[in-house]
């Protein structure tokens, strides 16, 4: 199981190249089954609010509803933003990406920023290194 940071799905969700062809690749295989994936609840409202100026409102919405047929959100809670805050990690929105990695029990967080994940408990990878390394 892996979790999908944000800056992947915006990725794919504006095509930024070169960046999007490896995150759609690992999108493409993620919806044909090669390994479950997760994204984290404040994501979704994120991707949203950073891509509908580009895409419109409605082409935002139909790509996280597409993207929501293939990638679970994880389940979050209270214990999860304390767990975050108590994390020695300088991003606090990095902090919560790790919570929900926890909480859907993801192996990985997929992320174009690794550096930033240098303190966090689960290892970070980029896409390419999850298309290689996870499937």
């Amino acid at each position: 199981m892996i979790l999908l940071d944000i800056d992947v799905l915006i990725d794919v969700a504006l095509d930024r190249r070169p960046h999007s062809d490896p995150a759609s690749e690992l999108l493409d295989r993620i919806e044909h089954g090669a390994e479950a994936a997760f994204i984290a609840w404040h994501s979704v409202s994120n991707l949203y609010y950073l891509v509908a100026p580009a895409l419109g409102g409605v082409t935002a919405r139909d790509f996280i509803v597409e993207l929501t047929r293939f990638v679970a959100v994880a389940s979050t809670d209270t214990e999860s933003i304390h767990y975050a805050a108590g994390l020695p990690m300088p991003d606090f929105e990095d902090a919560m990406q790790v919570a929900a990695a926890r909480a859907c029990g993801a192996r990985r967080i997929v992320t174009r920023n690794v550096a930033d994940y240098e303190r966090s408990p689960i290892p970070a990878v980029d896409p390419q290194q999850a298309l290689s390394g996870l499937f």
